[in-house]
């Protein structure tokens, strides 16, 4: 047994902390699958988890991170063997089960998937649980039976994680792709990701009418509240938005008017307890249909020392597209 490097969160009379400290391999939680965790990544949720402004946390002490790569060091999962690289998204990790944030993991072997052929550890945490959500997202509007020649499709927080890869992921399909963003200084780069247009979001933001014009066929979702109201609501007949995210609030201050008069559709997209056939289904098309170039261009490398800065920033709106943690 040993020591390794970990960012723990503690909750005491003294208050809610997220420090480096280095945690003992007998501290470990129950899984029959060992890790050495190479990289990690920042989501809109390790930002809740690290400064404790939602509950996302659930058991104390905790290692956030809901995502990490790595490779096997241990195993009695028949599935995985020492040498497997490997990655984890969801499944509770980093909120009630020892997350990625540390530099070595133990899970159950059913919560992971290969790293696709074609794809490094580096890119897969540069794709991490935002782009793994966004081709859920898409997944269920294809599902859904939508096509790119209903109309346009709409994203909402297109400068985000989940969002700058959606749109990457939706042009890639052959949508005429309209980027919503509080950061207009960011469309150049949005429409080299492959949106049409791009529009700010205070046009959606705002209490609106219970229908509106109708402006696209699709959306993918990761703000809620007004914005998500307003989707709805200037949705075409038939259409649907895939609903993934609450940046802006848990709330949906909506009518029934769209669904009712014009058959619209709003599709849940989870990814935590999502199963393993889908997963599965999402990481073979992440690796065929993500650009690499674009991908690229949408991640910043930090190393593990700055998590706690980037968790912090994401909150903010501080940070493009995709942040990687090299944890090793």
């Amino acid at each position: 047994m040993g020591t390794f490097k970990a960012i723990r969160i503690d909750k005491s009379e003294a208050g809610y902390q997220a420090a480096f400290v280095y945690f003992d391999d007998a501290d470990l939680m129950d899984g029959d699958v060992t890790v050495r965790v190479t990289h990690s990544t920042v989501n809109y949720k390790d930002g809740l988890a690290v400064t404790g402004k939602s509950p996302v946390v659930r058991r104390f002490p905790m290692i956030p991170g809901i995502d990490f790569a790595g490779i096997v060091e241990e195993s009695s999962n028949p599935a995985w063997k020492p040498g497997d690289e490997v990655i984890l998204n969801g499944w509770g990790v980093g909120e009630t089960h020892l997350g990625g944030y540390a530099q070595k993991a133990r899970v159950k072997g059913d919560w992971l998937v290969p790293v696709p052929k074609g794809l490094t550890r580096a890119q897969a945490m540069a794709i991490g649980t935002a782009g793994y959500t966004a081709m859920l997202s898409l997944l269920a509007l294809e599902q859904h039976g939508l096509t790119p020649a209903m109309g346009p499709a709409i994203v909402t927080g297109a400068s985000g994680g989940v969002g700058s890869i959606a749109v990457a992921l939706l042009a890639k399909a052959g949508w005429r792709v309209i980027a919503s963003t509080g950061r207009p200084q960011e469309a150049d780069w949005l429409k080299a990701l492959g949106a049409a247009e791009v529009i700010d979001r205070n046009e959606l933001s705002a209490p609106g009418r219970p229908l509106g014009k109708e402006r696209w066929a699709a959306g993918v979702d990761s703000v809620g509240s007004h914005t998500l109201a307003n989707l709805l609501a200037q949705t075409g007949y038939g259409g649907a938005v895939a609903a993934c995210g609450l940046a802006q609030g848990m709330d949906l201050p909506a009518s029934v008017a769209p669904f009712i008069l014009r058959g619209v559709s709003l599709l849940g997209v989870d990814s935590v307890m999502c199963p393993k056939p889908r997963r599965m289904a999402a990481w073979a098309r992440l690796a065929s249909d993500l650009d690499a170039d674009k991908l690229a261009s949408l991640t910043t490398t930090a190393p593990f020392a700055s998590a706690l800065d980037s968790a912090r920033s994401i909150l903010e709106g501080a940070i493009r597209g995709r942040v990687v943690l090299e944890i090793g």
